[in-house]
């Protein structure tokens, strides 16, 4: 595949990313596809008939080409003892909302199979794959569908292994990216080991031969125009989409962008087991130093205080995912944002120019 194919799917090289837990949804995604972009759904986190409702609701409201993203399944590296001491951690957590904590092992495979089974069956223009590679057969079968295939890559090998397994494009996501790291393999050694967006760009260009979409940090126009001269053909924003009325985000989330209380960001294992970059807050500085790596057993175990804690409307005990740029975030409606961006990007490249 081509530039130019990842170029027919949208007017502009805008795309929205998938945000798990709610954020993206078929508003969020018809919007943008909307005003020239190209929207995702999120499959992460959700039931194969809740991701496959989730279609049906945009094919209804847009005419637009769209994106759905799956999370790969994880192995079961996790410690059952550091788990247990974790969970007696946040017992603290557990008597302050009112909450028991969840179960960790409600499941590592996010019912991949059963996903990928139904875009197969029903498929979709784009599927992206986050947390890992498929293996070639799984990219063959979405070709003969004539669905374009996307994999995260974190870095020039792991794009190279998308090369070789078969993906259309490979989405480069640098360590200013808001959530989860979408590394194909969990090491905690390396954890904040990531590499910025616009060093990791010319990095995977030199690597592979597929189309690039540059994801981390972006929310300017201005950002995009960069990316683009470094070498992507696309950028994928997430937490500039993030406060646009058409998300699913939570007013709590939505506002905590923004506010001055919330001023920097971090990599943090305290609320899923597996670096993910959020807003600093209170149970972020309290137990992300004790966290173990195990991905998704402390997701599942932290899920139900995060929930009680949006509940009474308690920002310090959920998990406040954003980019580095969070502070430039702007509260436009989604198709507004693209246009903004899109004229950015034209005044950029004409001062470049």
């Amino acid at each position: 595949m081509s530039a130019q194919d990842l170029a027919l799917f949208s007017a502009h090289p805008i795309i929205q990313a998938p945000m798990a837990g709610g954020a993206s949804n078929p508003r969020l995604a018809a919007a943008v596809g909307g005003a020239g972009g190209l929207g995702f759904l999120a499959a992460g986190y959700k039931t194969p008939e809740a991701m496959y409702e989730e279609i049906r609701q945009l094919r209804d409201q847009s005419p637009h080409p769209f994106g759905v993203n799956l999370f790969m399944p994880q192995p079961a590296t996790a410690d059952p003892s550091a788990l247990a001491v974790y969970a007696e951690q946040l017992a603290g957590e557990s008597a302050w909302y009112a909450t028991e904590l969840g179960d960790p092992d409600s499941g590592t495979d996010d019912a991949y199979d059963a996903k990928v089974s139904i875009l197969l069956e029903d498929p979709v223009p784009i599927v992206s794959f986050t947390f890992g590679c498929p293996e070639r057969s799984v990219f063959d079968a979405f070709a003969r569908a004539g669905t374009y295939t996307v994999v995260t890559v974190t870095s020039p090998a792991e794009a190279l292994a998308a090369q070789w397994s078969g993906a259309d494009a490979v989405c480069v996501q640098g360590i200013e990216a808001g959530g989860h790291q979408g590394t194909h393999r969990d090491d905690p050694a390396l954890d904040c080991a990531g590499t910025g967006l616009l060093s990791l760009i010319p990095q995977v260009r030199e690597a592979v031969q597929l189309p690039l979409i540059a994801a981390g940090g972006l929310m300017r126009g201005g950002q995009v125009a960069a990316a683009l001269a470094a070498g992507a053909d696309a950028a994928q924003l997430g937490t500039a989409f993030l406060v646009c009325p058409e998300s699913g985000a939570g007013p709590l989330h939505k506002k905590a962008i923004t506010d001055p209380v919330f001023s920097r960001t971090e990599l943090t294992r305290a609320f899923s087991g597996r670096p993910a970059r959020g807003l600093v807050n209170r149970f972020m500085r309290e137990h992300g130093p004790y966290a173990p790596p195990g991905y998704p057993q402390v997701h599942h175990l932290t899920a139900t205080v995060r929930k009680a804690a949006a509940a009474v409307g308690d920002p310090q005990g959920m998990a406040l995912w954003a980019g580095q740029g969070h502070q430039l975030a702007r509260e436009l409606s989604a198709g507004r944002l693209v246009e903004l961006l899109v004229s950015e990007l034209h005044a950029a490249r004409e001062a470049l120019a």
